[in-house]
């Protein structure tokens, strides 16, 4: 999987996407706009750090963050839906997870949510646990996985 057959791919069917990303802090939107004509398919991501930020970029529900916290399935759901209907795209894919150091018993080192919605559907939710790989190689993994998800989508499109 690569950004480059990601863009490719999203120009051949002519799809628009868009990233919610929290602890990869833009990783994946910097591998996709690092190709050249991806400005074709990628207008704009959304660098969502804070539980604010979440709440007022991509109307993630104040419930959710207090009832579930920002790593969970929910927030993850809400996090790809708000930025698919604010950037107006086709597909948006989101990243919200601990990548360390630390964590908690209950939201361990490396734990990261995912969430992929495609335009007209409900969003999906991946759950990764990447272990305690370091601050630097869990948001490579995010990144990685958040691109083989957007590679699916656009092949089952």
């Amino acid at each position: 999987m690569s950004a480059e057959q990601i863009v490719q791919l999203a120009i051949a069917r002519g799809i628009h996407i868009t990233t919610a990303e929290s602890c990869t802090g833009g990783l994946v939107s910097a591998a996709l706009t690092d190709v050249p004509g991806s400005s074709a398919i990628f207008e704009r991501g959304f660098v969502t750090y804070s539980n604010l930020a979440k709440h007022e970029l991509l109307d993630v529900n104040h419930s959710s963050l207090t009832e579930y916290g920002a790593v969970s399935a929910q927030v993850a759901a809400e996090m790809a839906q708000g930025a698919l209907l604010a950037a107006k795209a086709d597909i948006a894919v989101s990243i919200t997870g601990i990548a360390g150091p630390g964590g908690s018993e209950f939201k361990p080192e490396g734990r990261v949510w995912f969430g992929v919605c495609k335009k007209n559907r409900q969003p999906e939710t991946f759950l990764q646990e990447f272990g305690a790989l370091g601050r630097g190689n869990v948001r490579i993994s995010a990144r990685d996985y958040a691109l083989g998800l957007l590679l699916s989508c656009l092949r089952d499109s």
